[in-house]
């Protein structure tokens, strides 16, 4: 739970342009949908998922690091780690598992199969999106636990699309439609609060000497004139 008095406190610290653009840019923040990453090996694929996350309004990133360890490009990825949430997972199953606890059902992306397409997608349900690499896709244990499966339609002689650029293809269509539709599809107040709290804090330099401040009581300092009654 959000402490208000201190939420208040740190954006004091704040320009009023910048408190203003935090409201406008919450107001259009989405976990209706999300996005998970399985094992993606090139590490500039991550940070430009992440990024399109941010530019379109997703609020989080799952990131499965089976096989690779990872750490995010902070320069293809533009400062959006400030503003994203980005979940790590050791397993497959540990990802899928978060993820049906919060209600959402698993879309694995892949050009086979029989897949729906994009514009064709059932936004009404809350989705997790997973992408693979472009040279193997997704791993077997996906697609056999995936609920519905989801593709790009395309007219070329090429079948598949980099990871990142299908990801900001189906990020942008399925955002665009949401703001469309009459779909609960923003974050709660509670989350709001939470994310304003979160990015005014990643905002503040040296924000922890400064809570640490908030938190220690007033010194009392007796004046002169003070007198002691016995």
């Amino acid at each position: 739970m959000v402490d208000l008095n201190l939420l208040t406190y740190l954006e004091g610290f704040l320009t009023e342009e910048r408190k203003e653009k935090f409201q406008k840019i919450l107001a259009s923040r989405t976990n209706h949908i999300t996005i998970a990453m399985e094992d993606v090996y090139q590490l500039h694929n991550t940070s430009a998922v992440m990024r399109s996350c941010e530019v379109f309004g997703v609020q989080q990133l799952h990131v499965i690091e089976q096989k690779f360890g990872k750490r995010i490009d902070r320069e293809i990825a533009m400062g959006a780690q400030k503003w994203v949430d980005v979940q790590r997972y050791n397993s497959v199953t540990s990802c899928i598992e978060k993820l049906r606890s919060q209600g959402y059902q698993i879309i694995a992306t892949t050009p086979h199969n029989d897949s729906c397409l994009l514009h064709e997608f059932d936004i009404s349900q809350r989705s997790a999106l997973f992408f693979g690499t472009e040279k193997e896709g997704l791993s077997p244990e996906i697609l056999a636990q995936a609920d519905g499966f989801l593709k790009i339609p395309m007219v070329g002689f090429t079948e598949s699309l980099n990871i990142s650029v299908s990801a900001a293809i189906v990020i942008q269509d399925l955002t665009s439609r949401l703001r469309q539709s009459e779909i609960a599809w923003s974050l709660t107040p509670e989350e709001r609060l939470h994310y304003r709290m979160q990015w005014t804090q990643n905002s503040i330099k040296d924000v922890a000497r400064i809570m640490e401040r908030y938190s220690q009581p007033p010194s009392f300092e007796p004046s002169q004139n003070s007198s002691t009654q016995t």
